[in-house]
């Protein structure tokens, strides 16, 4: 078995040649990416299966997704270790106003954030927009 397919099946994803393949592609990237990004690197695959692809990977916590407030949801793989749970595992996200590019900061986690009683966070984003160092020559 290969590391990605032991991975998956970590997970409890069943390594298909397409979920594999999928893996290898967000591996590839340093941004987080949309679904139509995905669909352009295969460009021969059904759109509904990919999406079923980010979907799973998401359910799984293998992928998290991103609202960079673009209106674009986008998604990165998550990092070793990450349940993505609430009171542990939450970073920062940065969109750069320039290229457009939304990048994952896993080393700068967003503190823990208490709520009134009687309110239940489901989902925390933080997002920090600006110029990034490639587009301000850092």
């Amino acid at each position: 078995m290969n590391e990605i397919d032991k991975k998956l099946t970590d997970k409890e994803v069943r390594p298909t040649a397409m979920r594999t393949l999928v893996y290898q592609q967000l591996a590839k990237q340093n941004t987080a990416v949309a679904l139509t990004d995905i669909e352009l690197a295969f460009t021969k695959a059904d759109r509904t299966t990919l999406y079923r692809t980010v979907k799973t990977f998401e359910e799984k916590g293998i992928v998290h997704q991103i609202d960079d407030g673009t209106g674009i949801s986008k998604y990165a793989l998550c990092e070793p270790g990450c349940n993505c749970e609430i009171e542990n595992d939450l970073h920062l996200h940065f969109h750069c106003s320039n290229c457009d590019k939304t990048v994952c900061l896993t080393e700068h986690k967003i503190p823990q954030i208490s709520l009134p009683d009687g309110y239940v966070a489901e989902d925390v984003n933080l997002v920090v927009k600006g110029i990034c160092s490639d587009c301000s020559g850092s």
